[in-house]
């Protein structure tokens, strides 16, 4: 198999593409391709050209961090949930996801994420469930909670929307979903995140609905935005 992967050896450095070839089992995930071309004992392209090793993050390695999120085949992905044999088996492209500044190869700097979060009042770590309601409702809405809380903050919502520019205005779907989390837990702030779900998500939301496609746990971000649509 040709693999293409993007370089970038620091911040704000000219980017290039280099190629090798896998020719390893297909029962694998992108990760531990990765992982194969980086355990070798030195790493050549596909020309035989001394290549350094590939930066990518990981952590858990089994799809509940986002650490690996990146962009496999045109399609933004975790590596270590993205199977070779579900692939091309020819070819494989590689890349960092685009909507975040690169730091090294296919390592990304995502922390704009927790920023715009922890400045919009929205970090759901910060808030605890008040006494003057908080998180009511039957078992569905607390298994939609439950689910809306498993977002891993890993920017592949962010990468496929057509609104989402740096998080300079419009947050993104991950945003829509704490926004939600938080006027459900915390009454005493829910005119305050309401308030800010309209301003950084309400109005800049073109209802693509992208976002839901390609969720590595299946957010059920169209059910948060309803709810805040119709204030509560």
């Amino acid at each position: 198999m040709r693999i293409e992967i993007l370089r970038q050896r620091s911040a704000g450095s000219e980017a290039y593409w280099q190629v090798f070839e896998y020719d390893g089992p297909m029962d694998g995930t992108v990760a531990s391709l990765l992982d194969e071309l980086n355990y070798r004992d030195d790493l050549y392209d596909i020309e035989g050209k001394s290549a350094p090793r590939i930066e990518w993050e990981c952590s858990c390695m089994q799809g509940m961090c986002g650490s690996c999120a990146m962009v496999i085949n045109g399609k933004p992905s975790l590596a270590c949930e993205t199977f070779l044999r579900d692939l091309d088996r020819d070819r494989m492209t590689i890349r960092p996801l685009r909507k975040f500044p690169v730091i090294c190869d296919l390592k990304v700097d995502r922390s704009i994420i927790s920023d715009y979060l922890r400045s919009s009042n929205a970090f759901i770590g910060e808030y605890r469930q008040d006494d003057t309601g908080g998180a009511g409702g039957d078992q569905k809405t607390h298994d939609m909670q439950y689910t809306i809380a498993k977002c891993l903050k890993c920017g592949l919502c962010l990468e496929v929307c057509p609104n989402y520019i740096g998080g300079k205005k419009f947050y993104g779907a991950l945003f829509a979903g704490d926004s939600y989390l938080i006027a459900m837990r915390s009454k005493s702030n829910q005119e305050s995140i309401r308030k800010q779900y309209a301003e950084h998500f309400g109005a800049g939301c073109s209802k693509a609905l992208s976002c839901t496609k390609v969720c590595p746990v299946d957010v059920p971000t169209l059910s948060s935005m309803a709810r805040m649509n119709r204030g509560r």
